[in-house]
């Protein structure tokens, strides 16, 4: 009885091939035109079978625009904080301020959002007063009014 030479497994075979596995549009593309290229004059591919495979095409066309302009969208969704909370110039922002001692909530505040800075990965709101808060302390986000309050007149 003869035996296999076990160098001839597949699991001792070298991986052969560059790029990628998957087929793009293009590789499709190039396939279909070999097919056409090739055929058989006397039995030609049926209308039914070009127009399946053209289908098929498009599809993998569509598919693809369709995962690029997914892609765009999370890239623009991941904009740095330091951008992502620049809209909060000049709004009006609440925070709780907690007591030292206790660390109780003692009462909420407001103030006007001046700059956003950025340390590391935390996001700083620098407000009017001079005060930092995080980002992630804030409770409200207002329009300023821009009316002055000015007082009743008495007549």
């Amino acid at each position: 009885m003869t035996s296999i030479d076990p160098s001839l497994y597949l699991k001792n075979q070298q991986v052969r091939g560059t790029g990628s596995n998957a087929l793009g549009k293009d590789d499709f593309l190039k396939i279909l035109m070999a097919q056409i290229k090739n055929q058989n004059p006397l039995d030609p591919m049926k209308d039914k079978e070009f127009i399946s495979q053209m289908t098929e095409f498009s599809s993998l066309e569509q598919m693809t625009n369709m995962s690029q302009s997914f892609q765009r969208f999370m890239d623009s969704q991941n904009l740095p904080p330091l951008i992502q909370y620049s809209g909060l110039i000049g709004k009006e922002v609440s925070y709780p301020v907690y007591d030292q001692e206790t660390g109780l909530l003692e009462r909420t505040e407001s103030d006007i959002v001046q700059s956003v800075n950025q340390s590391g990965t935390e996001t700083y709101l620098e407000l009017k007063s001079g005060e930092k808060i995080s980002v992630e302390y804030m409770t409200k986000v207002a329009e300023v009014d821009s009316k002055p309050e000015t007082p009743a007149q008495e007549e």
